[in-house]
């Protein structure tokens, strides 16, 4: 379908889903698009497209998209696109994998907000252990990561997760915020 619709310059409809606390897909939004390119990135493929409604490109997880339909109405130039005037720049665009480290995974605990289990099912996938708490706004989150990348993935979301286990990954990230401060 996403072929077709770029072939014949027309824009695509379909139901954007996010993970939710059950770790399943639910509707996140409704989405209106025109189709440019698939690319592949850390080992999963994304639609790059232009959303009229954002007025942006948007990068939309392929296998996150259900419902999706050829819509009838002509395709928006890229080079109408903000930031694409000149076309797509894949050097821009491509990335090498993030957080390749050879230490052996062990289990992390941490706390966070239940919105977040979206992000932690997208960087580690479905064999997690999610436990709610007697705050609604609060989720305990268990998996097996290597310390090494999990130090690093919690600093990039460092507003929303708070580590509790081990104690050694605990204080590591406290001595990196202590040098941040200094900073």
């Amino acid at each position: 379908m996403v072929d077709i619709a770029i072939e014949e310059g027309k824009q695509l409809q379909y139901d954007y889903n996010k993970y939710g606390m059950d770790k399943q897909l639910h509707k996140s939004s409704f989405q209106r698009v025109t189709p440019y390119q698939l690319i592949l990135h850390n080992q999963r493929y994304y639609l790059m497209a232009y959303s009229g409604y954002w007025g942006n490109m948007v990068f939309h997880r392929l296998d996150r998209i259900s419902n999706i339909r050829l819509y009838d109405k002509p395709a928006h130039p890229i080079r109408e696109v903000p930031g694409y005037e000149s076309g797509i720049d894949y050097k821009k665009i491509a990335s090498t994998m993030p957080y390749m480290y050879t230490d052996e995974p062990e289990r992390i605990e941490f706390s966070t907000e239940p919105w977040m289990v979206d992000q932690i099912i997208d960087w580690f996938g479905k064999d997690i252990a999610v436990q709610k708490t007697d705050d609604e706004n609060v989720v305990i989150i268990s998996l097996w990561a290597s310390p090494n990348a999990m130090e690093h993935w919690a600093m990039q979301y460092i507003n929303y997760v708070e580590i509790t286990k081990p104690a050694e990954l605990r204080e590591k990230i406290k001595e990196n915020l202590k040098a941040a401060e200094e900073k």
